[in-house]
């Protein structure tokens, strides 16, 4: 993907994002085992494929697999550095995929597409549809999710 790199700044106000732009976002975040261990329980999710090291050892995986709730907020993490630091409120998340194992050392990376843009009943914000990625070290696409905001536009 060819992108822009943002890294939070004067540039993410509604009247800065374009449709069809993409920002290549400039941090990543390596997955680690502590964070699919503690997401993984508060969500109550003890599946053998998040916690049981010996029996994922059998399978095609080879290795535990990170919890995709653990890989889909550090995409929208990344991701709203430079998107939603002026967000007034989130409107919605939608057509969330999860389409690619993410194993605990992999390191994740965001992009962002603008889909849409529109005004809104209120005078000082309007309404962005971002579609944000996320991607493994390789490049490969591991995470989607269409994401809905209101944003403050420019004082």
């Amino acid at each position: 993907m060819s992108a822009d790199t943002h890294l939070t700044g004067g540039k993410n106000y509604f009247e800065d994002f374009e449709i069809g732009a993409v920002i290549r976002h400039a941090r990543g975040k390596t997955v680690s085992n502590l964070e699919n261990v503690l997401i993984t329980n508060l969500v109550m999710n003890s599946a053998d494929a998040h916690f049981n090291e010996d029996k994922m050892s059998r399978t095609p995986f080879g290795q535990v697999v990170s919890y995709g709730g653990v890989n889909f907020s550090i995409v929208l993490g990344l991701a709203a550095q430079d998107c939603c630091e002026n967000a007034i409120a989130e409107l919605g998340l939608d057509n969330i995929r999860l389409t690619r194992s993410v194993f605990h050392g992999d390191t994740l990376y965001a992009y962002t597409e603008v889909l849409e843009k529109s005004d809104s009943d209120r005078p000082d914000a309007g309404i962005i549809l971002y579609r944000h990625y996320g991607v493994n070290q390789k490049q490969e696409i591991v995470a989607q999710v269409d994401r809905k905001v209101l944003l403050k536009r420019r004082p």
